[in-house]
């Protein structure tokens, strides 16, 4: 099967068929889907700018790190979720387009990136892990995030 067989196999599938034949569900799913990505940009960008040394000087990042931690994962599951049922109701588009991709293989990246060295670094004692790696964590973290919203946003452009 090659990949543009796939993806219409995806479309045609019951639940691709259902969002995209409704009238509000796609823009519901949509909705859905924007805000547990706010949300989740605000989690990460919040961890992410402490990093760096602005705002919330005053509250360890480790703390804060595990105190939006249940927040990102929920946003990030939701905005999977969501992203999947958007994604099958219009699959062929996708196929023909490479911002999806690029947004799939950042998210990816940022992702994994996100729960291996960004989690090791943020959740570590103060002055244990070197400043400029904090930050550098920190930098490549807002770069990746901010390239699947990039790559996310252009696929609608494309």
């Amino acid at each position: 099967m090659d990949g543009l067989a796939l993806f219409q196999w995806f479309e045609a599938t019951t639940l691709g068929t259902v969002v995209r034949q409704s009238i509000w569900m796609f823009p519901v799913i949509e909705c859905i889907h924007l805000l547990a990505l706010s949300l989740l940009g605000g989690t990460v960008l919040t961890v992410d700018m402490r990093l760096l040394g602005f705002g919330l000087r005053s509250q360890p990042s480790a703390e804060l790190a595990r105190k939006l931690q249940p927040w990102m994962v929920g946003a990030l599951a939701t905005s999977i979720s969501t992203g999947i049922l958007l994604f099958l109701s219009e699959a062929v588009k996708c196929y023909y387009s490479p911002p999806f991709f690029y947004k799939m293989g950042l998210l990816v990246l940022a992702t994994l990136f996100t729960f291996t060295v960004r989690r090791r670094v943020a959740g570590s004692a103060p002055g244990k892990v070197p400043l400029v790696l904090v930050r550098l964590t920190a930098v490549a973290s807002l770069a990746l995030w901010f390239g699947v919203g990039f790559s996310g946003r252009w696929i609608a452009f494309y």
